[in-house]
């Protein structure tokens, strides 16, 4: 239960840390802003022919008599929004980070620099091509895993009661995990993490990403919060990648970043990027 609560406190610094530097925060912004008015597009298209594309696809019901035919054809229009809204909360912070891989890269970067004891944070020293390569690369891949899970849980959810009560519960912890990879891949990949070695990390401190993750994916279906609170929660994904790691992190109770260090958990690793496989 520890780790949940510093899961939570790693979200709440990381919004603090935006908040102290308005700079950075504005940038952060930008990318969210774009994915934004993208993923709305998309939304207010599929809400005005989502109806029409249904109709397409099931040509086989013409000849269905009223009320059978609107029944069902508009159960599967309200299950086509449904995962379309499921898929852009699962994608969103994928899709943003890949658009803001610069912004975000250098906002994780003086994270690092903030709380680091002695000032310098880990580089990749990869060309941007190729980190937005990596980026999306792995950003496929996760989307594939959490898309199993998606259609796992939305079967799952027909159960009477455990559909209603448990199913949506996992949904979340899924959700969290996911959303906390995404969003630690920032720092991780700078210290060149592969994503198989990030799953494992991950995994080993599962209530530490949970009491950061599911929070934040509760908060990011109300509309708009994803795109304020994306820069705080690149900033605290930062500050977890360091506790996960081992790294000695310098206490932010001050503004600039002066207080007295203090050591997490683990043994200190070094700054520098680790090894490629």
């Amino acid at each position: 239960m520890r780790d949940l609560g510093a899961g939570f406190g790693h979200l709440l610094k990381g919004q603090r840390w935006v908040a102290r530097h308005g700079k950075s925060y504005g940038f952060g912004l930008l990318p969210g802003l774009i994915t934004l008015v993208l993923y709305a597009a998309a939304l207010v298209g599929l809400a005005l022919w989502g109806t029409d594309f249904v109709a397409w696809a099931t040509p086989f019901a013409d000849d269905w008599s009223s009320p059978w035919l609107g029944l069902f054809r508009g159960f599967l229009t309200a299950v086509l929004f449904a995962l379309a809204l499921l898929l852009a909360v699962l994608t969103f912070t994928a899709v943003t980070l890949l658009i803001g891989q610069p912004f975000y890269e250098s906002l994780s970067e003086r994270v690092d620099r903030d709380v680091s004891p002695d000032g310098t944070a880990p580089e990749s020293n990869l060309p941007l091509w190729r980190e937005l390569w990596i980026s999306g690369r792995d950003s496929l891949r996760i989307l594939l895993r959490a898309a199993v899970w998606g259609v796992l849980l939305f079967a799952l959810g027909f159960i009477p009661v455990v559909g209603q009560t448990v199913v949506p519960v996992i949904g979340f912890l899924v959700t969290g995990f996911f959303l906390t990879e995404e969003l630690a891949s920032v720092a991780l990949q700078r210290r060149g993490v592969e994503l198989r070695d990030r799953l494992a990390l991950l995994r080993s401190r599962k209530m530490l990403v949970w009491g950061f993750g599911t929070p934040l994916s509760v908060s990011f279906l109300v509309p708009f919060v994803a795109v304020f609170l994306m820069p705080g929660a690149v900033a605290g994904a930062t500050l977890l990648a360091r506790e996960l790691l081992g790294e000695e992190t310098r206490d932010d109770r001050s503004d600039g970043g002066s207080a007295d260090p203090a050591v997490s958990s683990g043994p200190a690793r070094p700054a520098g990027p680790a090894p490629r496989h």
